[in-house]
């Protein structure tokens, strides 16, 4: 199975960048993983945030083949331990030939995206903001590769 980051915009801050390059080199050791990045949308000013979201949309359905299995990062998403994930992570890996996780720009997703997805998955109840969550996402997979083969990176 092949694992995909959608985001939307580059990530900017050096910081996260790095961290995200290291997470993404290691969980490479263990299933082929690519970020793929939309480009942030020009001249934003005179878009609403709907039709920011519809345009958006648009891009991410873009990169999508019909064959994938979508899942988004969003906030009314399932949430789950990190042991629970991964165990959902390997019976994905069972079944999938894509998976695509896929964060959005600042106001979310279109209604077109919703219907697409396969699922939702929330990280916190809390805020983060789109430059942070691709670190804390790309560690959390990582971290579910770890414990699915039972090496000592995940402490109970």
């Amino acid at each position: 199975m092949k694992t995909v980051l959608l985001q939307v915009g580059k990530t900017v801050n050096k910081h996260f960048i790095a961290g995200i390059n290291d997470y993404a080199e290691r969980i490479s050791h263990y299933m082929p993983f690519d970020i793929v990045t939309i480009p942030e949308l020009k001249n934003t000013k005179n878009l609403t945030e709907e039709q920011q979201k519809q345009s958006e949309g648009e891009l991410i359905l873009k990169q999508l083949q019909p064959s994938d299995t979508v899942v988004l990062l969003d906030e009314h998403g399932k949430e789950y331990r990190s042991i629970e994930f991964a165990s959902w992570l390997e019976q994905k890996r069972n079944v999938a030939r894509r998976l695509v996780f896929v964060i959005g720009g600042p106001y979310g997703f279109s209604p077109a995206v919703y219907q697409r997805a396969n699922e939702q998955l929330s990280l916190s109840k809390m805020t983060f903001s789109h430059q942070m969550i691709r670190l804390t996402f790309t560690e959390q997979i990582y971290r579910a590769c770890t414990i699915i083969k039972g090496e000592p990176y995940h402490h109970e």
